[in-house]
C-alpha cells in the first residue's frame, strides 16, 4: 500500500450466503453439498494466503472431511431436522458448533424454511422511553414470549423522525431521522432477523426527517419531510433497490410536504401530510409511470389513524384503543363497514393503539402498553353468523393469563402513561 492512500471498508456488511445455493430449492435432497464447511462453500472470512503454511494444510484436511451436523445422520437428513426447530431456539443452535453457526448464518437455511412454509413471523416493536432513549423488542406470537435483541446502534439511540421498513421479509431498515446533536441524517442501517445482527447500507441521497416511506416490489421509497438548516419541508423523493445496493432519485412531489400517514394500495403509494403553509395535502405515487398524482377521494378524506392492507382490503383504526376497525369500500369510495370487539380498554395514552400490521393472515394491533390483539378479519366477511368478539384474540398484555412474563412486561411498559410510547412496529420472517 502506498503511503497516504487509505483503503476504506465496504459500506455494507454483507448478509448474503456465499454458498452456491439455489434459493428456489424445494427439497433437501442433495443439500449436503450446499452445507457451509464443505468444499463448495466459500466463506467471506476465509482469505487465501500467499505463503501456505503447515497449519493451513492441516485446516484444509479437516475441512475436506467435516464432522456430520448430527452424528449418525447424513447432512441432508440433519438439515431436514434442524430447519424444523422452532425459531425461538435458533439462538441456542448457533452456539452448538461452528458448522451449525455457519449453517444458520447463511441464506440457505432460512430460504429452505420459507420454501417449505415453516418460516415464523415475529412482531418487532421500536419505542421511545421516558428518557428519550430508543429501545426495541421482539414478540414470538406462537410461544407468546418477548425475545432479547441486540441494542439499537448508537446513531439511532436518541434519533427523532426516522423511517422504518422491512425488505426481503427479514431485513428491518432504519433510515434518515434527526440526531439531537448532528441534525438531519442520511444514515441507513438494517437488522437481519436471520443473523440477529445490525449492518450498514448506503446512505440516502438527501438528509431528511419526518418523511414518508413505503416498500413496493421490495424497493424502499422515501419522500418529503424536513431538513435541518433549510428550515422548510422537502418535495424530493428517492428509492433504494437492495439488488443494486444503491439509492436513486425519483420524480419530486408536486409540492413540499411533511407526511403524517401513508400506505400502499393496489401498487400505488398514498401520502397525506402538511404543506409548507400547514395545509393538509394528499398525493399518490405510481412507480410504473414515475409520476405523482393529486388525491381528492374518500379514501384519504377521513383517513387519520394507522391503517394497513391485508388480502387486497384496507383497514384503519376507528377508536383510540384500536378495538374498533373501519374497512374501505372501493365501490362507494368510503370507510363504512365496522368490526367492533365491544370490549374497549380505555382512552389513556398507555392503551392507545400505536400500530396495526398484518401477521399470519390476521390483523395485529399493538398498543403503547405493549398489549397485542389479533383480529381474524377473514371471518368478518359474514358477521351474521359470527359473534364479533370471537374475531378478537389477546396474545400479549392484560387479559392474557397463560403467560405471566408477558403480563408482567406489558404491565411494566404501561404502568406510567408517560413512560414510553411506540414509534414503529414491523413483522419479520425467518
Amino acid at each position: 500500500m502506498e503511503r497516504g492512500i487509505r483503503v476504506q471498508p465496504p459500506l455494507v456488511d454483507t448478509t448474503a450466503c456465499f454458498c452456491r445455493v439455489d434459493a428456489g430449492l424445494k427439497t433437501v435432497a442433495g443439500a449436503k453439498k450446499f452445507v457451509p464447511g464443505t468444499k463448495l462453500c466459500i466463506q467471506p472470512d476465509i482469505k487465501p494466503s500467499i505463503h501456505p503454511s503447515r497449519h493451513k494444510t492441516a485446516r484444509e484436511g479437516r475441512c475436506r472431511n467435516p464432522s456430520p451436523l448430527l452424528p449418525g445422520l447424513p447432512d441432508d437428513l440433519a438439515i431436514a431436522c434442524l430447519i424444523r426447530v422452532p425459531r425461538i431456539e435458533h439462538r441456542k443452535l448457533r452456539l452448538v458448533c461452528k458448522r451449525w453457526y455457519r449453517l444458520l448464518a447463511g441464506n440457505f437455511f432460512y430460504s429452505l424454511r420459507k420454501s417449505l412454509g415453516i418460516a415464523e413471523e415475529w412482531i418487532y416493536v421500536i419505542k421511545r422511553d421516558r428518557d428519550g432513549k430508543i429501545s426495541w423488542h421482539a414478540f414470538d406470537p406462537i410461544y407468546q414470549l418477548w425475545q432479547p435483541l441486540p441494542p439499537v446502534p448508537g446513531e439511532y439511540s436518541e434519533a427523532l423522525g426516522f423511517g422504518c421498513a422491512v425488505l426481503s421479509g427479514c431485513h428491518l431498515y432504519l433510515f434518515g431521522g434527526k440526531d439531537p446533536l448532528k441534525g438531519s441524517m442520511r444514515r441507513v442501517i438494517f437488522y437481519s432477523a436471520r443473523t440477529n445482527k445490525w449492518h450498514r447500507a448506503p446512505d440516502m441521497l438527501h438528509r431528511r426527517h419526518l418523511f414518508g416511506s413505503c416498500v413496493i416490489n421490495n424497493c424502499l421509497y422515501v419522500a418529503g419531510g424536513e431538513r435541518e438548516r433549510v428550515l422548510r419541508s422537502l418535495k424530493s423523493a428517492e428509492v433504494y433497490d437492495p439488488n443494486k445496493n444503491r439509492w436513486s432519485f425519483i420524480a419530486d412531489m408536486s409540492t413540499d410536504m411533511v407526511p403524517f400517514i401513508g400506505l400502499v394500495y393496489e401498487g400505488k403509494w398514498f401520502l397525506k401530510g402538511l404543506g409548507s403553509h400547514r395545509q393538509v395535502l394528499s398525493e399518490f405515487y405510481h412507480p410504473e409511470t414515475n409520476i405523482w398524482y393529486p388525491v381528492h377521494d374518500g379514501m384519504v378524506a377521513g383517513w387519520r389513524n394507522p391503517c394497513t392492507s391485508l388480502n387486497g382490503k384496507l383497514y384503519a383504526l376507528e377508536c383510540k384503543d384500536g378495538c374498533k376497525l373501519r374497512v374501505y369500500d372501493e365501490a362507494t369510495d368510503s370507510w363504512s363497514k365496522h368490526i367492533d370487539s365491544k370490549m374497549h380498554q380505555g382512552n389513556s395514552q398507555a392503551m392507545e393503539a400505536a400500530a396495526i400490521a398484518a401477521l399470519n393472515g390476521k390483523l395485529c394491533i399493538i398498543r403503547n402498553n405493549m398489549s397485542i390483539s389479533l383480529v381474524d378479519v377473514s371471518k368478518s366477511i359474514n358477521l351474521r353468523g359470527v359473534d364479533a368478539d370471537q374475531l378478537w384474540e389477546t396474545i400479549a398484555g392484560k387479559g392474557q393469563s397463560k403467560n405471566m412474563i408477558t403480563n408482567l412486561w406489558s404491565s411494566f411498559a404501561g404502568r406510567n402513561r408517560l413512560k414510553s410510547h411506540i414509534l414503529h412496529c414491523q413483522v419479520l420472517q425467518a
